[in-house]
């Protein structure tokens, strides 16, 4: 009988996903109260949690939300931004990769 050389199978890795930033971009319209309304509403965030991301935009220009995969980034993005154009407000999510 022959002897068979058996290979290892190769290990396949999986990637992980690429992650996105929702990014709130400041303006001098929206209140700061629908601004935590959005946040608390589409992010789950705590009243406090909110506060913190609103006033950092506000001082910066903008601030990270959240980090997830593309579809999720792009959906909530859309869905705070959207809230505010409803509402007659200016309010603006954006998303960019993560590094």
């Amino acid at each position: 009988m022959p002897d068979i050389l058996l290979l290892p199978k190769p290990k396949t890795r999986t990637e992980r996903p690429r992650l996105y930033k929702v990014i709130l971009l400041n303006d001098d319209f929206t209140p700061r109260d629908f601004v935590v309304k959005v946040l608390k509403a589409v992010f789950r965030m705590s009243e406090g949690e909110a506060l913190g991301v609103m006033m950092t935009a506000h001082r910066k220009g903008a601030c990270v939300v959240a980090v997830y995969t593309q579809e999720v980034a792009e959906t909530k993005a859309r869905q705070a931004t959207d809230m505010g154009g409803q509402a007659g407000y200016p309010l603006a999510f954006t998303t960019e990769k993560e590094e």
